[in-house]
């Protein structure tokens, strides 16, 4: 059976699993941002407390994502959970690292005028700091995505959802004759998937972004 042929039998399958790796994906992404723009905004005016926060999200990544998986599992259990869990944490260094960067970027005459109108602390980092951040910040979250696609395919370790199933049963099966079919098939709905996500961060940034900032 060639390629296509094994996508015309396949394909619901294959969309399936493309719906779960998109959905692990996407709700670890949402997670990872909320919990990165928090840790940023509270450690950046900290020089100690920014460089604990991004060595802590760096070390995570330096942890092997099957070890990862295979560590959570005694804890979490098998299935979605251990998957993520693990996203999230592979998620967070650009979202963090990102976020400092850009609050600190943000130029300070603008935050002592939104003081000098009687802003509070809350105020300027909704209403001029963050505005101000999110091009840098989104890059971040861009970055952690496309990551995350890759990593997501672990998830099949730990019978998690996914196109890593896809993967991993063709690499169980090597020699057989669909073996190579489903390796491609899974490698390439993953590529698929990552260039749709990014492809929607571009266009929430032309909504998002205004004119002169991305100038």
């Amino acid at each position: 059976m060639n390629f296509w042929e094994y996508l015309g039998n396949r394909y619901q399958q294959l969309l399936v699993d493309a719906g779960q790796h998109a959905s692990a994906v996407f709700q670890a992404m949402v997670i990872a941002t909320v919990l990165g723009v928090l840790i940023g905004v509270v450690s950046y005016r900290s020089g100690w407390a920014a460089n604990v926060a991004i060595a802590t999200t760096s070390s995570i990544l330096t942890v092997p994502s099957l070890a990862m998986i295979g560590l959570l599992i005694p804890i979490v259990g098998l299935g979605v959970a251990p998957t993520m869990v693990a996203l999230v944490l592979y998620g967070l260094l650009p979202i963090v690292r990102n976020t400092i960067v850009g609050l600190r970027g943000v130029d300070g005459d603008l935050v002592d005028a939104a003081t000098g109108i009687g802003m509070s602390r809350i105020a300027r980092l909704a209403r001029v700091e963050l505005p101000l951040a999110w091009p840098p910040i989104l890059t971040g979250i861009r970055v952690s995505t496309q990551m995350l696609m890759g990593i997501a395919a672990i998830a099949a370790f730990a019978s998690g959802p996914g196109l890593g199933n896809q993967i991993f049963r063709g690499i169980s099966s090597l020699g057989s004759a669909n073996a190579l079919n489903e390796v491609l098939s899974g490698t390439l709905g993953i590529v698929i998937l990552a260039l749709l996500f990014d492809a929607a961060y571009v266009l929430i940034g032309r909504l998002t972004i205004s004119r002169g900032i991305r100038a």
